[in-house]
């Protein structure tokens, strides 16, 4: 497998390749229900198994409002498990999330959630026996206010705008291939079809009449809803603003004496504020205290502001009244307040989507490309997005290659660096693979398209990385506890506040109740939006976001947040031997044939394994120009080699050990010089004897050489005979104590297990274990970390908790310091957050003599305090790895 070969899952070869192909990673893109392991562990260019599944969903099933499930409508209900992708708009801090996992944990048929504020998104799976989709969507909004779109559904989508109505549209009998349409909005559909039976292109242009149109890109699907809500919270920003600044003109400028005038001009404004402006805290923060019984910073904004705008109220009420209160109105007060409180989050949302958007896999993806049209020798430009199985694409000079292909006309070299780190060209000729995303060279090329868009490299890189920022390490669980104490915490230090300026002012002040309530009020105003809890909840998710892009951009793929938190305290590397230290490219060096006219039966025994031994072996067979017999069922026995029955005899062909050959007179002499021996066996008598040499990957050395420098041991873990081991330990520098030969894939994660054991400090040693072949995924899933070196298996790349997109070890050296660089950023974070909250409420409260935060500029808090959360985060795009 070469260093690109990324798949897509299951594939069985349920439907024929040839056939019509899939859309690209866009709004309108590809959505498959399939978890990330399985889309990343088919063949390439087949089409995946799950793709001709009609959909399960069933719209008329009902949702349960409760966690006791209502089982009124069960024969309306659909069957099995869906996998659901959504966007969620209108999250702003960590008791957004908070509020969004506990009213998603309520549903019965919600399982395996995960959610990440920085993206504004959830990912679960719904058991449709027991609801719809449909349903928990309208739950979900119905008790949050969030709003919530669908970005991936089963099967392969695509927009469209249809003339007339959607929904008429959608009422219509559905083309063969095609599995749902669902209307988007009153012009626009999804269409979600089986592309191994349709393509997209075929859909627009020879399915309908009168014909529809391809909607606009909406980019990565996962950074769409960002956008929306800063564009929202930007527009509300600058109405509150425009509003805001005749009530600081009328309260602060040199103005005539017309105090009911400028006061009823006040609070008309503030009250449009108040209801436009801060009116949508109110349901959000009463629903989340009822349904998801979360006290979160919607609520200090809501009883802040109330407090500012009531208590203006009822002094224009004794001012109308003639018995102005000593404090006179602050109107400007609530209506700054909300106003700076919207321009920190504007301002915070708009940094937080920049830095996700900064990192983006998919940006890297071609918007169009030349299709080749054989038959008519026409030449035009598509959309990627309608790319289908089949379809041949030229690719100009200086262009981005669309999507995976093989070269069919023509020769170049393209950059490939954006994947390999390779800064030198590579040449491209008819047969050579191209990766989408790469840069073509001087001279144009044509390609036929191996694998769809969706499906595509940029896309498999893009969706490990997804599953990372998905997924949570154990620093977030501190922030997380935090962050639920933190509200109530600052409710109870404003009710202590209050109290405290009561006193103050009745006993030391000598003011009366009413004027040292007053005062007490603006404290604790203050007190209650100063403080900010969320850096605290950006303290991870955001370093988890920029560090995971940062290391794919360097091709290292954290698959989960857990191996970026952990990989800095690595004690232990164990490394797989053939494909890991050597480069996997064995040469028969030296060979023994006792019956040289059985040797066709050996290619044809071993012609289709894909083990490195058995290729090479395969390879000089070929060369010799032998020619393969056909031998019936080959079986490969991982960790000894590969057999078969003919003619009541068994043909075995493999490691000595398995053999019982190690000590055979012509095995012996090349076992004792470190070869790798293969050997050829029909019955008990051996036929051939093949000894291979491996050459070590040019950076092995030197990356041994620096973990042992930083105190970290180096092991070595094969199922290749000793000598060979040995010889590669002498040349690296491995103890050969730390080294073990001949295991299986049990010995090997014994091995591993050993390693795990208590270390000086009480606690379980980080191992990492870095290999590529399928006999290492059981090692790769046992160790801490897992690293798979992208050049073997998909099995083992599904087992592995690290994918090293370039074949260099030193890259587990840039994997130990991108963990380090980001874990320190998450301490930063934590400090700066704490030192920020208490010395803000403590400034707030009035503990300093002489120096207090005015209530009116309270609102400014939540950018002093997120915004050094982010720059520390993004300031890891240029910290050198």
């Amino acid at each position: 497998m070469t260093s690109w070969d990324f798949s897509v899952a299951g594939s069985s070869s349920c439907c024929n390749p040839s056939k019509q192909g899939c859309i690209g990673p866009s709004k309108t893109g590809c959505g498959d229900s399939r978890t990330k392991n399985e889309q990343l562990s088919s063949s390439q260019g087949s089409c995946p198994g799950t793709c001709c599944s009609p959909p399960t969903a069933n719209p008329s099933s009902r949702i349960d409002k409760s966690p006791v499930q209502n089982t009124a409508d069960v024969e309306k209900l659909g069957t099995g498990n869906e996998h659901v992708v959504l966007s969620i708009s209108g999250m702003t801090c960590t008791g957004c999330e908070t509020k969004l996992n506990r009213t998603l944990g309520t549903v019965s048929a919600v399982s395996d959630l995960k959610t990440s504020l920085v993206l504004s998104r959830a990912e679960f799976n719904v058991d449709l026996s027991l609801d719809s989709v449909e349903d928990v969507m309208k739950h979900l909004e119905r008790t949050t206010e969030f709003k919530c779109k669908r970005v991936q559904s089963q099967g392969y989508s695509i927009d469209l705008i249809v003339p007339g109505s959607s929904s008429n549209f959608a009422s219509r009998t559905w083309p063969v291939g095609v599995i749902e349409i669902t209307p988007v909005d009153d012009h626009t559909v999804r269409v979600v079809f089986d592309p191994c039976v349709v393509g997209p292109r075929d859909l627009i242009e020879n399915t309908w009449s009168p014909p529809v149109k391809l909607a606009p890109v909406g980019g990565d699907p996962s950074l769409q809803a960002g956008s929306k809500h800063v564009r929202h919270v930007g527009y509300m920003t600058l109405l509150s603003a425009i509003l805001t600044f005749p009530v600081l003109v009328l309260a602060w400028a040199p103005l005539p004496k017309r105090e009911i005038e400028y006061a009823s001009a006040s609070l008309a404004l503030a009250t449009i504020v108040q209801a436009a402006i801060a009116g949508p805290f109110y349901p959000k923060a009463l629903k989340a205290l009822v349904f998801s019984k979360v006290i979160e910073m919607d609520l200090l904004i809501v009883l802040s502001t109330s407090a500012a705008y009531i208590f203006s109220v009822v002094s224009f009420g004794y001012l109308v009244a003639n018995k102005p209160l000593s404090t006179g109105q602050f109107f400007e007060t609530s209506t700054l307040l909300v106003t700076l409180i919207m321009v920190g989050r504007w301002i915070a949302a708009l940094a937080r989507q920049r830095a996700v958007e900064s990192i983006s896999i998919r940006s890297l993806q071609a918007s169009t490309a030349i299709l080749v049209d054989e038959k008519v020798g026409v030449e035009r430009e598509i959309d990627t997005r309608l790319l289908q199985y089949g379809d041949n694409f030229k690719v100009l000079p200086e262009s981005k290659i669309p999507t995976d292909g093989t070269v069919v006309n023509g020769s170049s070299e393209v950059d490939e660096s954006m994947l390999t780190g390779e800064s030198k060209p590579v040449e491209k000729y008819p047969g050579s693979i191209v990766i989408a995303g790469s840069l073509n060279g001087s001279r144009v090329i044509t390609v036929r398209l191996n694998r769809l868009p969706c499906d595509n490299t940029i896309n498999a890189i893009a969706m490990m990385v997804d599953e990372a920022k998905l997924s949570k390490p154990k620093l977030q669980n501190l922030a997380d506890r935090v962050a639920a104490y933190f509200v109530p915490v600052v409710v109870v230090l404003t009710i202590i506040t209050f109290i405290i300026w009561i006193a103050v002012g009745v006993t030391i002040r000598r003011e009366s109740g009413s004027d040292s309530a007053i005062h007490a009020i603006t404290y604790a105003i203050t007190v209650l939006i100063v403080s900010c809890p969320c850096a605290i909840g950006l303290a991870v998710p955001m370093v988890i976001v920029i560090s995971s892009g940062v290391a794919a951009e360097n091709g290292i793929i954290f698959k989960s947040a857990d191996a970026i938190e952990l990989a800095h305290k690595t004690m232990h590397v164990v490394f797989d031997k053939t494909g890991t230290l050597t480069r996997g490219r064995l040469s028969v060096i030296e060979k023994h044939c006792t019956n040289p006219d059985k040797i066709p039966l050996l290619l044809g025994l071993i012609e289709n394994s894909r083990h490195p031994v058995s290729v090479s072996v395969a390879t000089h067979l070929k060369d010799a120009g032998i020619r393969a017999l056909t031998v019936p069922e080959p079986k490969s026995l991982t960790g000894k080699g590969v057999e078969a029955k003919l003619d009541h005899k068994k043909l075995r062909a493999g490691n000595s050990r398995w053999l019982n050959l190690s000590d055979h007179e012509l095995v012996q002499p090349l076992l004792s010089r470190g070869l790798t021996v293969f050997c050829f066996t029909i019955g008990n008598e051996l036929i051939a004897v093949y000894g291979l040499e491996d050459e070590l990957r040019p950076d092995a050395a030197d990356t041994i050489e620096t973990l042992q420098r930083n105190s970290v041991m180096a092991h070595i873990v094969s199922g290749d005979d000793d000598g060979a081991v040995q010889t590669v330990a002498s040349k690296l520098g491995i103890p050969g104590e730390n080294c073990r030969s001949r295991s299986s894939p049990a010995d090997k994660k014994d091995y591993v297990q050993s390693l795990l054991g208590t270390g000086k400090s009480g606690k379980r040693s980080v191992v990492v274990f870095c290999g590529d072949g399928t006999n290492d995924a059981v090692a790769l899933a046992q160790a801490t970390i897992g690293v798979h070196m992208n050049e073997g298996t998909d099995i083992a790349q599904s087992a592995a908790d690290v994918v090293l997109m370039r074949p260099a070890l030193a890259s587990i050296l840039v994997m130990m310091n991108a963990s380090r660089k980001a874990v320190n950023r998450i301490k930063f974070n934590f400090a700066w957050s704490f030192i920020y909250n208490v010395f803000a409420v403590l400034l707030a409260a009035g503990a300093f003599v002489n120096a207090r935060i005015p209530p009116e500029y309270a609102g400014l808090g939540e950018l002093v305090s997120v915004l050094p959360v982010i720059a520390a985060a993004v300031l890891l795009r240029w910290s050198k790895i």
